[in-house]
């Protein structure tokens, strides 16, 4: 048991940055660095191989056999699970991907 490599694919990426820079356009640049570290600490935290969550619902992501995992409640992390790699496809706001992924 151990700790799988974690690959995060731009879209990923680009997503954290964007809500990063929203908040931080709110005034709150702590708050946006915090949630850029945290978000990234998670990503990491997927490499548990004890860890697996569930086929995405939302169905774009299902086709592609992402599984998801909820970020602070209001976000999902769409990954795709290898056996020694974690591979972060996509983050979104959980509210936009439809009703489809609950």
């Amino acid at each position: 048991m151990g700790q799988r490599k974690v690959t995060i694919l731009d879209p990923a990426t680009e997503e954290v940055a964007r809500i990063a820079l929203f908040i931080e356009g709110k005034g709150l640049p702590e708050t946006a660095k915090k949630f850029v570290d945290k978000a990234f600490e998670f990503f990491d935290n997927l490499s548990d191989e004890r860890v697996l969550h569930h086929p995405c619902k939302h169905l774009p992501w299902n086709l592609l056999h992402y599984r998801c995992a909820h970020f602070r409640k209001k976000y999902v992390v769409a990954y795709l699970d290898n056996t020694d790699e974690i591979i972060i496809c996509d983050f979104a706001l959980q509210k936009l991907l439809g009703s489809t992924h609950k």
